[in-house]
């Protein structure tokens, strides 16, 4: 059986990143196989016998794969490390299960809710690419209240600066003193996509939070808190992105 494969997969399946993030990271010269700086993604390595590393850090596949749900409060940047020491979503967890863990996808410093944190980058990037269409629901308020016209938008897509967003969904919930409280549901992850799709229509959001993903929601969690995803939503996630017939 052949150990082969991608670097990006590897790092990826090592928890280094999620794949899109790993390509970035050869890309950018931090990777080196065998003690050479490796700087084309689809280079093939075997993952057994080659020496990888990341900032001159060994990786290795061994480590066991862990889900965690994060309900992320205000205040809390959806990264790892921060240069300007400011708190990362990270800081949430005690160090003994920081080690490896890397958000799936991204909320914005002063966005709430649902956020998974894993140290699989397979499963990372499946539900983080636009393919396969992971459903991710949000409850913006924003300043002003919506047309229908402008609701039937969201359908059709919005022109932003990097194109046209997918066919999403918005519906008005509740209207009061010229805000409005949307559920907006969307099918793919642009940077800062509600804020920039509400923006584009004169919208300005005033606060933001995501309450589910794909099936998962927050339960009874409290801001700042977290659990383990259970076995069988692992499974149904595997089965969901692809992973598992």
């Amino acid at each position: 059986m052949s150990n082969l494969m991608r670097l990006q997969k590897f790092l990826a399946a090592g928890g280094v990143a999620s794949r899109r993030a790993a390509e970035k990271l050869i890309e950018s010269g931090r990777i080196k196989v065998n003690g050479r700086v490796v700087k084309k993604t689809g280079t093939k390595v075997d993952a057994f016998r080659d020496k990888i590393e990341v900032d001159n850090c060994i990786v290795t596949l061994a480590e066991k794969k862990r889900y965690y749900l994060l309900n992320k409060p205000r205040g809390y940047l959806t990264t790892v490390k921060d240069p300007f020491r400011r708190p990362t979503v990270l800081d949430l967890f005690p160090e003994e299960l920081q080690k490896g863990l890397f958000p799936v996808g991204r909320l914005d410093l002063n966005t709430t809710g649902l956020l998974l944190l894993t140290n699989d980058g397979e499963i990372a990037f499946r539900l983080t690419h636009p393919r396969f269409k992971i459903k991710k629901k949000y409850l913006a308020k924003i300043k002003g209240i919506p047309t229908e016209r402008d609701l039937q938008m969201f359908k059709k897509g919005i022109l932003l600066e990097d194109g046209y967003t997918s066919p999403a969904e918005a519906v008005v919930l509740s209207a009061d003193n010229g805000n409005a409280q949307l559920l907006i549901t969307l099918y793919e992850g642009k940077k800062r996509q509600v804020k920039r799709m509400c923006k584009a229509l004169g919208y300005p959001v005033l606060s933001l939070k995501r309450i589910s993903l794909a099936f998962l929601n927050l339960g009874g969690l409290r801001q700042g808190e977290y659990r383990e995803l259970t076995p069988a939503e692992i499974e149904k996630l595997f089965v969901l992105t692809g992973l598992k017939k």
